[in-house]
């Protein structure tokens, strides 16, 4: 059995990134866990926006069978202001009680400064020593922030492995539904209509009606 976990620097980039992978994990039988590195800042969103995207959370992850979500308790969108080594030291402490043997983070070529700085402490947090749990490290794309990330070799998403979703793709738009805050209409990235078409295309990339792309950084056999 699999212990996944899927790195979010905020409530619905697991769903947009992963729901369809997620899904698929747990029906083979595999844990799936979810760490949120954020909660937004008081001073930018009431506690009342922040209980709703608490209960849509909760509502999109019974619909993909996620174990656990944990979070952080930095601020967003400010993680650009929180030294590396403190976000990296509370992603290794999850990482030591969950022993995942495979992560999920988002791509560091993300226009999104939280995103780029969750990436950079996750590797730290994925060093392979001191007996670290994790065998395999995958960046997934994040619609309305990968595709926006500025046109360079290194910070380009480029990817290497496709994961057949054809199945589960129904499930991951219903469980996107779910983060109705967060969702806007087409022909926005973050749009139903969007997600459907990024998965047909990486889909056919790979000769299958519907796939969810990632980014190997680490396999260790």
């Amino acid at each position: 059995m699999n212990r996944v976990l899927i790195i979010a620097p905020h409530a619905d980039d697991e769903v947009l990134g992963c729901g369809g992978t997620i899904a698929r994990y747990v029906d083979n039988g595999d844990e799936v866990h979810v760490l949120v590195t954020t909660q937004g800042d008081p001073q930018m969103y009431p506690p009342e926006v922040q209980e709703k995207l608490h209960q849509e959370l909760g509502a999109a992850h019974d619909v993909l069978g996620i174990s656990t979500v944990q979070f952080l308790e930095f601020f967003a969108p400010k993680l650009d202001t929180i030294p590396g080594y403190k976000l990296a030291g509370a992603i290794d402490g999850v990482i030591r009680s969950l022993q995942p043997n495979i992560i999920y983070l988002p791509h560091r070529g993300d226009l999104h400064s939280d995103h780029q700085a969750v990436y950079q402490a996750t590797l730290v947090a994925c060093r392979p020593i001191n007996g670290c749990s994790v065998r395999q490290i995958f960046c997934y794309e994040t619609l309305s922030e990968t595709e926006w990330a500025a046109p360079l070799g290194d910070q380009t998403f480029i990817p290497t492995v496709f994961v057949n979703i054809t199945d589960y793709l129904e499930r991951k738009l219903k469980a996107m539904s779910c983060y109705q805050s967060q969702l806007k209409g087409a022909p926005h990235p973050r749009s139903l209509e969007a997600i459907t078409a990024l998965a047909k295309l990486r889909g056919a990339t790979a000769s299958l009606l519907a796939a969810e792309a990632f980014m190997l950084v680490r396999e260790i056999r």
